[in-house]
């Protein structure tokens, strides 16, 4: 019987893997994917970080690029694979965690390749579970091709004719901002455009810089503060929003509503001539594989701090885990000190 099993091979679960390490405790990392850093590698290919390297360092080993030089893709999982040899984390690749039971006093995780033991599991599976795209978009024609963001790589997949971007978070204007600049074909963009935006650099400093020198990152979700911008939209960071919309191929086309055939309905207008559709539509959890886990009405689990109702049970990586910088790459090793030290 393992004393824990981590669930998740990316940022979250080797920042926790590093404290059981340093513990000496028996342990498992198990991920379903068939390298580490996968998580990274399967996003679309022109990916960057929005944070530069300073504030990409997980606890124990820098990240080796320049200061200020902010990674794309492949060197974030380069790094992940350099943080596991260097440390000698214990990973099973290609394991999918179907189901975890407590029974008695441990727990079992029934997993694609067998059944594992352990005392404690920390589930650090990210926020993002299913890939979330509209129900009509079934009604659609099957020559219109049809991408979630998750599964898009770049503009070689797309079918020559006009685009359809779905969706105004970072990751859909800045696919939307890769297509539009590859085509001279039309591509709509279909979501809000009353958002903010900010840059990545601000009087010579990174936006990161400022957001740690006034605290941003450290704001507790339970605090004033925290909850305010817990509640307020996220802006968009480093993509010039704006100047993308005024492109002579772009149109803003509102609010997709529904779909019939070769038809889009818009709150603008009806789309008839989209080839290919992107749907940056985000995701929605998936918890309900955890028996007996009690869950918030958005669908994620009860905690405080990653500390589940249920004992033993741990959860790290989630968005506002307990501050803005939870979910990212260099706010990570906090939370996993914190966890560390109450379940150690």
């Amino acid at each position: 019987m393992k004393d824990f099993v981590i669930i998740g091979a990316a940022q979250a679960g080797l920042s926790m893997a590093y404290f059981l390490k340093k513990s000496q405790k028996d342990f498992l990392i198990i991920d379903k994917e068939n390298e580490i850093g996968a998580s990274w590698l399967n996003r679309w290919d022109s990916l960057k970080l929005f944070t530069p390297t300073e504030f990409n360092h997980l606890t124990g080993l820098p990240f080796p690029a320049p200061k200020g030089h902010y990674p794309d893709k492949y060197e974030v999982a380069s790094y992940f694979k350099k943080y596991v040899k260097t440390f000698e984390l214990p990973v099973q690749l290609n394991t999918l965690a179907k189901g975890i039971e407590k029974q008695d006093n441990c727990f079992v995780i029934t997993t694609n390749q067998q059944e594992i033991t352990c005392k404690h599991v920390i589930i650090a599976t990210g926020p993002f579970h299913i890939p979330y795209t509209p129900s009509f978009h079934s009604n659609l024609s099957e020559t219109i091709y049809q991408v979630h963001s998750n599964y898009y790589k770049s503009p070689d997949q797309l079918q020559k004719g006009a685009t359809l971007v779905v969706g105004g978070g970072d990751s859909g204007f800045q696919i939307l901002d890769e297509i539009s600049k590859n085509t001279t074909e039309t591509t709509y963009f279909s979501g809000n455009t009353d958002i903010r935006t900010l840059p990545q650099e601000i009087l010579g400093k990174t936006l990161w810089w400022w957001f740690t020198k006034t605290g941003f990152l450290s704001f507790s979700k339970k605090s004033w503060i925290g909850k305010r911008i817990s509640q307020s939209k996220q802006p968009i960071i480093g993509t010039d929003v704006n100047a993308i919309l005024k492109r002579n191929n772009v149109e803003t086309v509102g609010y997709t509503i529904d779909a019939v055939d070769d038809t889009i309905k818009t709150t603008s207008k009806n789309l008839e001539n989209v080839k290919n559709i992107v749907w940056a539509t985000g995701y929605k959890p998936n918890f309900k594989w955890i028996k007996n886990i009690e869950l918030t009405d958005d669908g994620y689990p009860k905690h405080h701090r990653g500390i589940s109702t249920t004992k033993g049970l741990y959860f790290i990586g989630l968005p506002w885990l307990h501050t803005r910088g939870s979910a990212t790459l260099g706010g990570i090793k906090k939370d996993a000190a914190f966890l560390a030290k109450e379940v150690l």
